[in-house]
Formats: structure tokens, sequence, C-alpha cells
């Protein structure tokens, strides 16, 4: 069998590309030596997601050291079987339960305050939990990164994107939401229905996995000082909870949440017994263990580099600008979510394309007599899908690192249903032409 390329190979062949783009492109200035200084400045580009990236290393690293997790896991995994007594549980399946409320809720966070970035820390929490409920990494990932992915198309109240993306438009903000309500359960649902029917897949590959890892978690608590684990569940628990309102109330940024999990790190630390010569080489053992991912969102940022270097971005914009106002109605909303679908693979910000983007939707819309609620609508969700296949995407290699699966895995797992949701998003975006929605 064909061995699948390195992730290293496969970004930096994605490097190679851009550059030559620069050369093929017209009026693009050309990129040759910049291939080589393209991991170096996408370290320039992107530090304060390495940084967190590695913050993030070191403290769940001493996290692991105290066995907390596992010992939390078997916990939850203990207390979940008691359900089945219950009919409805049983029928429903209490493995299948944790999987739909905890996609619905960090779908929901994406939708309302655009979480991401945060999902990197919740993702070394929910792999060891579906492993032990017998599945795989992927399903973990999928538990958080990809809800809160589908949750972000969705958009109802994101201020980063929607908001700004609606101020830029002249529409009142959050207009809107009940059609976007519906849009956001769509997406939901079906990234349910997707993970559930992969779970169960691996579910029934690994036949018996849960029973032996139930096992092994039983022998394992006999070396687990309880005390010391639950202390540090404690503490992870109000770490969280702060992560969220920290992020919803006070929007916070990369700095805030690094400083709240290197705080975790420290406190888990004392909680260990360890001294402070202790805690620092743990600390650092857990930032060699993210090194490997920091380096690629490094590389990944490199892309991104060169075709801004290169100008070709800024050609891309303007003649889109141009080509876009004599399509119709339907041509150009469906250009427009095309265009924002793919350009969203290149610059993974919402804010920044908001900024660029919407005053050119805007002024074609309103040339054509587009609903500007159709037009910010198609902005966001095409703002979404790509985010969670993309290897520009630093949150995505982030995660992917986290969480130990080759990129290039993850792409064999999740591009049939990431084009689907494309098509879907697309085909939701319609009605808002041909019905009377509120608000658009």
């Amino acid at each position: 069998m064909k061995k699948i390329p390195h992730t290293y190979v496969i970004i930096f062949a994605l490097i190679l590309l851009a550059a030559l783009s620069t050369w093929i492109i017209p009026s693009a200035e050309a990129q040759t030596w910049q291939i080589f200084s393209a991991f170096f400045k996408g370290f320039a580009k992107a530090p304060s997601i390495i940084a967190f990236i590695l913050i993030i290393g070191g403290a769940f690293w001493l996290l692991n050291e105290t066995r907390a997790i596992d010992f939390g896991v078997s916990e939850f995994l203990k207390k979940s079987k008691t359900l089945e007594k219950y009919t409805i549980f049983r029928a429903i399946g209490v493995n299948n339960m944790v999987i739909i409320g905890v996609m619905t809720m960090f779908s929901l966070f994406g939708a309302l305050f655009g979480m991401s970035e945060e999902t990197i820390a919740f993702v070394l929490v929910f792999v060891p939990l579906a492993k032990s409920m017998g599945y795989d990494e992927i399903t973990g990932v999928c538990m958080c990164f990809l809800a809160a992915g589908l949750g972000f198309a969705g958009c109802l109240l994101n201020p980063f994107t929607l908001g700004i993306a609606q101020d830029i438009a002249g529409v009142k903000m959050f207009s809107g939401i009940e059609y976007r309500l519906f849009i956001w359960g769509v997406f939901t649902i079906c990234g349910i229905v997707f993970v559930l029917n992969y779970a169960h897949k691996i579910a029934k590959k690994n036949k018996g996995i849960s029973q032996n890892t139930n096992n092994k978690t039983n022998t394992l608590e006999l070396n687990v000082n309880t005390r010391v684990a639950k202390l540090s569940l404690l503490v992870l628990g109000i770490v969280i909870v702060a992560l969220i309102v920290g992020v919803t109330v006070f929007e916070w940024g990369f700095e805030h949440i690094a400083a709240l999990f290197f705080a975790m790190a420290i406190a888990i630390g004392i909680i260990a017994g360890k001294n402070a010569n202790e805690i620092a080489k743990s600390f650092i053992d857990g930032c060699k263990d993210m090194l490997s991912a920091a380096m690629v969102v490094a590389l990944a940022s490199g892309i991104i580099v060169i075709l801004e270097d290169g100008k070709v971005i800024q050609l891309i914009l303007s003649g889109v600008a141009r080509s876009l106002s004599d399509t119709g109605q339907v041509g150009t909303l469906s250009a427009m979510y095309i265009f924002q679908t793919l350009i969203n693979a290149i610059i993974t910000s919402g804010t920044a394309k908001a900024a660029m983007l919407m005053p050119i939707f805007r002024d074609i819309s309103n040339t054509i007599g587009l609903s500007l609620q159709s037009t910010v609508t198609a902005f966001h969700i095409g703002d979404g899908f790509t985010n969670l296949l993309t290897p520009t995407s630093g949150v995505l290699i982030a995660v992917l690192g986290a969480a130990k699966i080759p990129y290039a895995k993850w792409v064999k797992f999740a591009w049939k249903f990431i084009l689907a949701m494309i098509i879907l998003g697309w085909l939701l975006l319609l009605p808002t032409l041909y019905f009377n929605l509120p608000d658009f």
C-alpha cells in the first residue's frame, strides 16, 4: 500500500504551489527565495497560536501526570452505565446521548460566540473520553472541534463574523435569526448523525475494546492518588467555566486563555506535590510534546505569507469584484458563496474576511437588488466549512497535533462530509431568494 506523505511534506508541497502561482498569475509578484524563508515567516505570522499550543501542551502534561483525566473518565463511565437501567436511556444508548449532548453544546458555542481555538484544550479532554467509550481519536475531535465548526457556519449571534458583516452591510445586527436558527439546526443534526454513524463503525470494528479499557482503568485506579485526581479535576472544571465566561462575556483572546492554562499548570503542579523545579521540568516536557504541532502551524502559515507577499490575494479580490455583477441574483449569490468558501482556505480569520469582502459584496448586491441579508448569510456559511479541512487553518493543525491524528488521515475521514455540507449550505441559501423570510 502506498505510504501517505507526512504532514510536513503535504504542507511544503502547498508552499511550492503557492510560490508557483505567483509566477503564473498575471501581475503577481514572483516569489522564489521566499519558499525557503516561509517557515521562518510562518513563525513570525502566527506567534500567538504557536505560543498558545505550547502552553496548552505544558499544562495538560502536568494534568495527565496526576492521571486525573483517566480517573475522571473512569468515574464518568461508571455513573453513565447506571443510567442504562432506565428504558429511555437504554433505548437511545448512553454513549449516543453523550455524543449528542456534547456536540449540541459545542455547536451552540460555535454559533453564539465563534468558539474555535478554544477547542484545542477540549480535545485533550474528549479524546481520552471517546477512546474509553470504545471509539477513537477522531470521534473525540468531532465531539468538540467539528461540532464547533458546524455551529460557526450556522452562526446565530457570533459578533466576530455575523455582527461585523451585518454592520458593514448596513443590516440590523443579529437580525434574521429565525432562519439562521433553522440553518444551525440542520447543520448540527447532520453533523451528529455523521459522527454517530462513524462512531458505531469504530465501536463495531474495535468490538471488545470498551471492556478491555474498563479492566485497564480499574487496575489503574489502584495507582491513582484519588485526592490529587479529584482536586486536579476541580481545578480543570474551574478553568473550563472561567474560559467560557471569559470568552463570552469579556471577549478573551489567546493571551488571556493561555494565562489561564498556565495558572492551571502551576496549581496542578502544587496539588501534585511537585517543587518548582519539577513543575518546570514537567511543563517543558509538555511543550516538547506539542512542538511538532506548533511547527506545522508555522509551516502552514508560510503558505499565506507567500500568497500575501506575492499580491495573489489582492489580485483575486479585485478580479471577483469585476466579475460578479453580471450573473443575476442566483448566480451572484452562488458565486459569492463559492468564492467565500474558497478564499476561506487562504484567509482563515472571519473578522479579516468580513472587513475585506463585505464592502465588495454589499456594493454588488445593492447594484443588482440582491437582499443584503442573503449576502450576509452567504458570507457566514461560506466562512465555516473549509476551516475544518484546510491545512492553512492553524486551529485545525493544532487540534490534530493535540489528538495525534495525521493530517492526511483527517482529510480522508472528513472531505466527503465537508463537501456535502458545502453543497447543503448552498441549497439553504436559495430559500432566502424565493421565500418571504423574516428580515430577509
